[in-house]
């Protein structure tokens, strides 16, 4: 063996470790990476864009309710098939499988609970339901925390995340719209507050009818809110649509929206919102 022969080496390959999936979420507006934990700590508000994704009705009456205080009914009320729909699959199969998916029995979570120590009758529609969709179930149950707000002479809160009416019901679905709208009204007689919480999307026969017929409409920012969507209305007027078109700011600026409030201060302005009109509270004014 020659002594200037060149050494053998052998080649190891070293894999880069994989970066573990689920941990981090990309914000769609600033491209910003934050951490799930730090997301779901903050409400699944990012920290510096302020954009909000879309979260459960469990979770968000959780963020809004004291602690402890939320009591949920009408669990019983579901959806029937009174046109027995099918589509591409049966209605029924399909609100069984929205039943898996959401982990809810229906469209909305409806109950008791107190907010700030001021008892309230809540109703938080569940978008990942059949896309939140207005069926004569979630009709039902929003009619009767409405008539638990009238007999019990405490607020109500609606909080609004949906497709529209469900059209897997037809007719059953569109007189949803006056019958909550009906006793909606009774409640204004009555002069007990309804305030109205608009979320991405409210589109369709709820913004037609109860989501805008509180005595204080708010909306989460950047919510899209609206009846027909920007392309049937482009379609159908022939005429290019006003930038930011439907959205909460837009609608501000127009008078549907009396204010637009980011999530993590919605418990607190519902709390000084509630102290005035159903309390007759003062504001607190700081001192100078």
């Amino acid at each position: 063996m020659s002594l200037f022969s060149k050494p053998k080496y052998s080649t190891v390959v070293v894999k880069k470790k994989d970066i573990p999936k689920g941990l981090w979420t990309k914000c769609p507006i600033s491209g910003e990476i934050v951490f799930n934990k730090e997301l779901e700590a903050n409400q699944m508000v990012v920290p510096k864009s302020g954009y909000h994704f879309p979260i459960s009705a469990r979770e968000r009456i959780a963020n809004l309710v004291d602690a402890g205080s939320f009591e949920e009914m009408d669990t019983g009320v579901k959806s029937a098939d009174p046109l027995e729909f099918v589509d591409s699959k049966p209605y029924q199969e399909r609100i069984e499988q929205a039943e898996k998916n959401s982990g809810v029995s229906e469209g909305v979570v409806s109950g008791m609970g107190k907010i700030h120590g001021i008892d309230v009758s809540l109703a938080v529609m569940e978008f990942r339901f059949l896309v939140g969709s207005l069926g004569s179930a979630v009709g039902e149950k929003i009619t009767r925390a409405a008539e638990r707000a009238l007999e019990r002479k405490v607020p109500l809160i609606i909080t609004s995340a949906s497709g529209g009416a469900r059209m897997q019901e037809g007719i059953f679905s569109l007189m949803q719209m006056a019958k909550i709208s009906a006793v909606i009204a009774r409640l204004h007689e009555a002069k007990i507050p309804y305030i109205s919480v608009m979320t991405h999307p409210t589109t369709g026969g709820v913004t037609a009818s109860y989501a805008t017929l509180g005595d204080i409409n708010l909306a989460e920012p950047g919510a899209m809110i609206c009846f027909a969507g920007p392309r049937v209305i482009k379609e159908t007027t022939k005429q290019t649509l006003p930038p930011g078109f439907q959205t909460a700011e837009f609608l501000l600026q127009k008078g549907l929206i009396d204010q637009i409030v980011s999530r993590l201060e919605m418990r607190d302005r519902l709390g000084d919102l509630l102290r005035a009109l159903y309390l007759k509270e003062s504001p607190a004014v700081a001192a100078g």
